[in-house]
């Protein structure tokens, strides 16, 4: 790639951050861009998947096309190939003819069977609690050549500097929703206990344990019950207030 192509594709990838509405729609784009930044260089069309693996949370895989993101999540499924092995080893992984590679059977099995005789998985380095890798695919056999594990590569490493950024964007918008919803079943729990301690002449120790013992006894959570006990009183929907 030109100094001007990868100019193009960062800043692409920074616009992807703002305009994308979620962490899938990021990784969507991204995987088209990839596929066409290989495509536009190798002159035939090269496929695209990413994967992204967070601690605590589901794999999330986005394709720049229905099959690539098929074979990406086969290749998850099975647990062996060139993307799997990427992730693991931190370094590319090749197919250059699945038709002939013995390393993952089942695996190519699947890509020769859909068209595809060349696969490649490159890695994303994302720190301590989430890691991905880019899973490219072409028909023709041997098409990822030294210079296009370099290019992958280049792109790889871009791509992993703007998901970072989308990832830590991401996971406190997570935070941020965690904190209110912890903070909006706290103030249902602790206006029920307040009923239970008005009703019941009793501690607030006593109306906990009262609240728990009906949660048990129904088998619902915590704050289910008590938002039961709050609308009994209040026919609305409880409201926390967050000072600005």
């Amino acid at each position: 790639m030109t100094d001007n192509e990868l100019e193009e594709g960062f800043d692409h990838l920074n616009r992807l951050i703002t305009s994308t509405d979620d962490l899938k729609g990021f990784l969507q784009g991204m995987a088209g861009l990839a596929s066409e930044k290989l495509t536009h260089t190798e002159g035939t069309q090269i496929e695209c998947a990413v994967a992204l693996h967070r601690r605590k949370r589901r794999t999330t895989i986005a394709g720049s096309s229905d099959i690539a993101l098929w074979l990406d999540q086969i290749e998850q499924r099975l647990g062996e190939g060139p993307c799997v092995e990427a992730l693991e080893l931190g370094k590319p992984m090749i197919v250059s003819d699945a038709a002939a590679d013995q390393r993952w059977p089942n695996y190519c099995r699947t890509l020769t069977d859909e068209g595809y005789r060349s696969a490649m998985g490159i890695p994303l380095g994302l720190g301590d609690d989430a890691d991905a890798v880019l899973d490219f695919f072409a028909a023709p056999a041997d098409q990822f050549t030294p210079n296009t594990v370099e290019d992958a590569r280049v792109f790889g490493d871009m791509a992993g500097r703007a998901l970072r950024l989308a990832v830590r964007i991401t996971t406190a918008e997570q935070l941020a929703d965690d904190l209110r919803s912890a903070l909006e079943s706290r103030t249902v729990i602790d206006l029920a206990c307040g009923m239970i301690m008005a009703q019941n002449r009793c501690s607030q120790v006593r109306a906990m344990e009262i609240l728990k013992k009906a949660s048990s006894d129904r088998n619902q959570k915590l704050h289910v019950v008590a938002e039961n006990i709050v609308q009994r009183v209040n026919a609305s929907d409880t409201s926390t207030f967050f000072e600005k």
